[in-house]
């Protein structure tokens, strides 16, 4: 390439600064920035609104819901607090207490009524005995045999953690876009008027 053509490109390139690329990268990097902070804030509180429900006994599933929608559709919203934070970071405690102490009392109902039913049929099938001391093996031998496993509450089922996406199509996403593109071309921009300015002289 000879010098005309190298002072034509020249000519054509002056008017591109890189400053106005450097511009729109700054305002791009801020507006990112706001926007990632913006995100991890809704996220906290569409995060307490779940705790909040646990602990009022209200709609914890729709709370749940609006919280797993945003967070792996944001970028910024990691529900973790950090290394030494508990996982899953979502622990619905309120919710798996109100159900096992549920569970708990049925299991305290059925052991009675069992108990009973086991006290009446051997008082049919052993009507003699002092005190009832004979019908105790019966009274074992029929627990055993009637006793049936209650569901537990599987604790795991009340724990959540929702992954964050590393972009997201939103306002912290395409301003990251914009600026990391800005940066570029104003580093491509710089170096291309750096070189073609030493190659016209």
């Amino acid at each position: 390439m000879n010098k005309h053509h190298l002072h034509h490109s020249w000519t054509k390139l002056r008017w591109l600064k890189p400053w106005y690329f450097l511009i729109v990268a700054i305002i791009s990097s801020v507006v990112c920035v706001l926007a990632l902070r913006a995100n991890n804030e809704h996220m906290i509180t569409l995060r307490d609104a779940v705790y909040a429900a646990d602990k009022n006994n209200a709609d914890v599933r729709g709370a749940l819901q609006h919280l797993q929608a945003y967070v792996t559709t944001h970028m910024n919203t990691s529900l973790s607090a950090g290394p030494n934070s508990v996982y899953p970071p979502i622990q619905l405690k309120y919710t798996y207490d109100r159900l096992f102490d549920e569970e708990s009392a049925q299991a305290a109902a059925h052991n009675k009524r069992l108990y009973t039913d086991a006290q009446n049929y051997c008082q049919t099938e052993i009507p003699v005995g002092f005190s009832g001391r004979y019908r105790v093996p019966c009274i074992e031998q029929y627990v055993k045999t009637h006793d049936s496993e209650l569901p537990q509450v599987p604790q795991a089922l009340y724990m959540f953690d929702f992954a964050s996406p590393t972009w997201s199509p939103d306002r912290a996403g395409w301003s990251m876009v914009v600026a990391i593109l800005s940066a570029a071309l104003f580093v491509i921009t710089t170096l291309i008027r750096w070189l073609l300015r030493r190659l016209t002289k």
